[in-house]
């Protein structure tokens, strides 16, 4: 994707060195735009965990990468599986960082150990690469949902919550690449973007990746969604997933749920856009089981923003003697999904319909 006509990836390795990372610091936009070196597996793990960097396809890409940092200071087994049991651990939501690690591990554990830098190096490659083929293939199977929903003079209106374009992922994005490759086709379509509290990653990061691109949006307030679906504004919904049940639960950032209660009562339809990465074929019964992470409470107590003076700042909202909860994510039941997209095509929300894209899974 571009950002002013300069075309990015979310993850890259430094173009002199060859081996340590570039990243995007997300934090510092929509306000800066900011390049991280990460020369080390703690450098990597914390932009992980600080949410310098996330997105469950991209947090399990840059994480691949960590473990090479890793190895890059030591290659033995013990510390290669040590470290990447620390990076599994800097988020626990997002199926694809275990996913990615996993990947790398079988890949490298049957590696000599004077040979799994160059070896991991090329895996964690093949992982960012292999994203962005997947992201890019979600867009052409979203593509046909936007399709028929467009009316002779009338823009198509689509709503997403959280941010699951290009920045949470290596390219394209998930919920956004159908968006993306809508827009890039020539249909006349308009984003409703969620500001999503608490750290209005729709605010800060979707609303900028699709200004940067030309697509129409507006920002709203998360308690809007429903108002315009009732008003016959919204013609579907889509967002991402951080981890999805075998029969087709999904956890997404928090308030997605309600979105989805909002989308059945007013007959909107709701789609959950992920690679098979995102799938957890362990799982029957994601809202009992899908971990939910709980972040810092000042995530709640306290906003960030740009002062008239140009400069930023962070206050506190919320009075001194109140305490705040921040569960990072919720879970949507399958019954309320009306579909999943996937890199192999579209679903039904259930474990059939899953196994029908990918009949290898039939026996995990």
């Amino acid at each position: 994707m571009k950002i002013d006509g300069i075309a990015y990836r979310s993850v890259w390795l430094d173009p002199g060195d060859g081996w340590s990372v570039h990243i995007l610091d997300q934090t510092k936009l929509p306000w800066s735009l900011e390049v991280l070196r990460l020369a080390t597996r703690d450098e990597a793990a914390h932009a992980i965990k600080s949410m310098q960097t996330r997105g469950a396809p991209l947090i399990g890409a840059v994480a691949a990468y960590a473990l090479c940092l890793a190895l890059r200071a030591d290659a033995s087994t013990e510390a290669m599986e040590r470290d990447a049991e620390l990076i599994a651990a800097t988020r626990p939501t997002a199926v694809n960082l275990r996913w990615a690690l996993d990947r790398m591990l079988t890949r490298l554990r049957n590696t000599p150990a004077a040979e799994r830098v160059a070896v991991g190096y090329a895996e964690a490659a093949l992982i960012a690469d292999e994203d962005a083929a997947q992201n890019a293939s979600i867009g052409r199977h979203g593509l046909p949902l936007i399709e028929a929903a467009a009316r002779p003079g009338q823009a198509v209106n689509v709503l997403t919550h959280c941010n699951a374009g290009w920045l949470a992922t290596v390219d394209w994005g998930t919920a956004l690449s159908p968006i993306y490759t809508a827009f890039n086709a020539g249909v006349d379509l308009h984003v409703w973007v969620d500001e999503t509290r608490p750290r209005n990653q729709g605010a800060a990061l979707t609303a900028w990746e699709l200004g940067k691109h030309g697509v129409p949006h507006t920002v709203v307030a998360d308690n809007a969604g429903g108002h315009f679906m009732q008003h016959g504004m919204v013609d579907l919904v889509i967002v991402g997933a951080d981890r999805v049940s075998r029969t087709g639960d999904a956890a997404n950032k928090i308030g997605t749920y309600l979105k989805a209660l909002a989308a059945r009562d007013n007959d909107v339809p709701f789609w959950v856009a992920m690679p098979s990465s995102t799938i957890d074929w362990t799982l029957s019964d994601g809202v009992a089981n899908i971990p939910i992470e709980q972040r810092p409470a000042t995530e709640v107590t306290e906003m960030t923003g740009r002062l008239d003076d140009g400069s930023i700042a962070t206050m506190r909202i919320v009075a001194a003697d109140s305490a705040a909860a921040n569960p990072a994510f919720d879970v949507t039941p399958s019954r309320l999904v009306t579909g999943l997209i996937t890199e192999r095509g579209r679903c039904a929300a259930t474990e059939a319909g899953l196994l029908e894209l990918f009949p290898e899974r039939r026996s995990v």
